[in-house]
């Protein structure tokens, strides 16, 4: 076990954190749902029933979705663009996909290259974008999830200020729906940012976010070895 949580200590970090912060997040939710209901002179619902409405849903798939869109545009950008002297970008000439000698693929592929980095055809190609692919899905579902909750919640609200219920495709045409998702997209797309540029000329030493604190700004850490 020691072993184990040395050599995977940063995911099951982030593990711990997420649940805790989700707990928390949950137990905050519940208690602002209940003072809102209160002040409508409706019944307390139970923390259980409050976990499992659309109303925890749609806080929760809102920010996930935001994040994956977050992660799946960098990925992709950082294929084909460059940031010089950022430690978040390939070296300046070194932008596309590479060769398959470069991404040890195929023939080029080592002994102890992943089974389908040894193959041809559909399986290499699945495999070569299994990370954007895996992050663009989870941000579809997420905003679909996200979606789906949040006209249930819409319609709740709409019921007890006596207004009709809304569809799904007015739901998301709607200028609240676009407020709540830009408003985690536009925080999201800035902090990406902030850390490219950031990283170019502030040194966090010994992060593998950050280039060795004596590189120039406009090296990139391998460009100095």
């Amino acid at each position: 076990m020691r072993g184990f949580l040395k050599d995977n200590g940063l995911s099951v970090a982030f593990l711990l954190l997420f649940l805790v912060t989700l707990f928390g997040q949950s137990l905050a939710g519940h208690a602002d749902e209940n003072e809102e209901l209160l002040r409508h002179g409706m019944p307390e619902v139970g923390y259980l029933q409050f976990i499992g409405s659309s109303r925890f849903l749609v806080d929760v798939a809102e920010n996930w979705q935001s994040e994956f869109l977050q992660f799946f545009l960098f990925i992709f950008a950082t294929i084909w663009l460059i940031q010089r002297g950022s430690p978040e970008s390939k070296k300046p000439g070194h932008a596309g996909v590479g060769t398959d000698r470069e991404q040890l693929v195929g023939p080029h592929a080592r002994p102890d290259s992943p089974a389908w980095a040894k193959v041809r055809g559909f399986r290499l190609w699945l495999f070569s974008n299994s990370l954007l692919l895996v992050m663009g899905t989870v941000f579809v579902l997420s905003w679909l999830a996200q979606s789906l909750a949040g006209v249930v919640v819409a319609n709740d609200e709409n019921a007890m200020h006596g207004m009709p219920p809304e569809t799904w495709a007015d739901y998301v045409a709607s200028p609240e729906f676009w407020n709540r998702t830009l408003q985690n997209w536009q925080s999201e797309l800035l902090a990406v940012g902030a850390m490219v540029v950031l990283s170019i000329y502030l040194r966090q030493r010994g992060s593998s976010e950050s280039k060795p604190v004596g590189v120039p700004h406009l090296e990139s850490g391998t460009e100095s070895e």
